[in-house]
C-alpha cells in the first residue's frame, strides 16, 4: 500500500509559543527529524527558502526549480515539496504561520504579505537584480537571526517588524523584474474567488457556478481573473483542478478510480481525460513519476 503523504505541522521546539522560526538550511539537512525531507511532503505553514552560498535543486508542487547563491524561494501553506540534499548549501529558510504575521499588522498589510506567497498571482523564485540588494537582504536576515535569539520581552515584535521589511523588499524586487505588479483594483474579489475554488473545484468546475455564489455575472468574474492572472476564469478553475488532483494522487493511496469520484467525476473515463488533456500523460504515469 503507498504510503500517506507526510503533513507536516509548525513545530517550533526553541520557542514552544512561537509561531516564528528561523532555521539554517545546513543545519535543517544534518538534523534527524521523523520525516525524510528528501520526499515529497506538505507543509501546514509558510516558508522563505533564502540560499548565500552553494547551489541545488528545490521542489515545489511537482516543480524542480535551480538555485544559486542569491536566490529565494517561497513556499506558501498546503504546497508540496522537497529538499535535494546539496552538501555545499547555505541560506536561511524563515518559517511562519499566518497567525504570526495577522497579529502584527493590520488586515490590508497582512492580505499583501500572503500575496507574495500566492503562485496564482507570480512566480515563486526570486533572484537579486544587484550585490547590492543581496547584501541588504543578508544583513537583514542576520539581523532576524540575532534577534530572534534575544528572547527578551521585545524581541517579538522586532522580529515580526522585520520580516514585514523582508517581506516588502522582495515585493520590491519582484516589481523590479517585472514579475510581480501589484493590482489593486478586483484583488479582494479574485482572491475571494481564488479561495472558492481552492476548496470547492471538486464540487464544481463551472465558471457559473462560483459567480452565482459571489453574485456577479460570469463576464464580470472573467473580467476580474482576466485582469489579474491574465486567463480566463475556466481556465484557472481548471489549473487549481489538477493540481488538487495531482495533490491527492501523489499524497493518498487512494485508486485512480477512487480519485477520480473525489474530484467530482461520476465516469472515470471522462477523468482521465480531463488528467491527460492538462497533465499531458495519464494518473499513473504521473504518480509513477513522482
Amino acid at each position: 500500500m503507498k504510503e500517506e503523504l507526510k503533513h507536516i505541522q509548525f513545530d517550533n521546539r526553541n520557542h514552544i509559543r512561537s509561531t516564528f522560526d528561523i532555521v539554517r538550511i545546513e543545519d535543517l539537512l544534518s538534523r534527524e527529524l521523523d520525516h525524510d525531507i528528501s520526499k515529497n511532503h506538505i507543509v501546514k505553514f509558510y516558508v522563505i527558502f533564502f540560499v548565500y552560498e552553494g547551489q541545488g535543486y528545490h521542489t515545489i508542487d511537482f516543480t524542480d526549480y535551480k538555485y544559486t547563491s542569491g536566490t529565494v524561494l517561497l513556499i506558501r501553506k498546503d504546497q508540496i515539496h522537497k529538499f535535494f540534499r546539496s552538501p555545499n548549501v547555505k541560506g536561511f529558510l524563515l518559517v511562519f504561520t499566518e497567525e504570526f504575521i495577522i497579529s502584527h499588522l493590520n488586515r490590508m498589510e497582512a492580505q499583501k504579505s500572503m500575496q507574495l506567497f500566492n503562485d496564482s498571482l507570480s512566480f515563486p523564485k526570486i533572484e537579486f537584480n544587484s550585490e547590492e540588494e543581496f547584501s541588504d537582504f543578508m544583513v537583514l536576515l542576520k539581523h532576524l537571526e540575532t534577534e530572534y535569539n534575544i528572547k527578551d520581552s521585545f524581541s517579538a515584535g522586532i522580529t515580526r517588524s522585520v520580516l514585514h521589511i523582508v517581506i516588502t523588499k522582495l515585493f520590491r524586487i519582484k516589481a523590479k523584474a517585472g514579475h510581480f505588479i501589484e493590482r489593486k483594483k478586483y484583488m479582494s474579489q479574485f482572491l475571494q474567488f481564488q479561495k472558492m475554488v481552492e476548496e470547492e473545484c471538486f464540487k464544481s468546475k463551472k465558471v457559473q457556478y462560483y459567480a452565482q455564489k459571489l453574485s456577479i455575472s460570469t463576464k464580470t468574474l472573467n473580467t476580474i481573473v482576466r485582469h489579474v492572472v491574465n486567463e480566463p476564469a475556466k481556465a484557472f478553475i481548471d489549473g487549481i483542478t489538477i493540481m488538487q488532483i495531482k495533490r491527492l494522487l501523489i499524497g493518498t493511496d487512494h485508486t485512480i478510480k477512487e480519485i477520480a469520484y473525489t474530484a467530482g467525476f461520476s465516469d472515470p473515463t471522462n477523468f482521465y481525460k480531463y488528467f491527460r488533456k492538462f497533465a499531458n500523460n495519464s494518473p499513473e504515469v504521473f504518480r509513477q513519476a513522482h
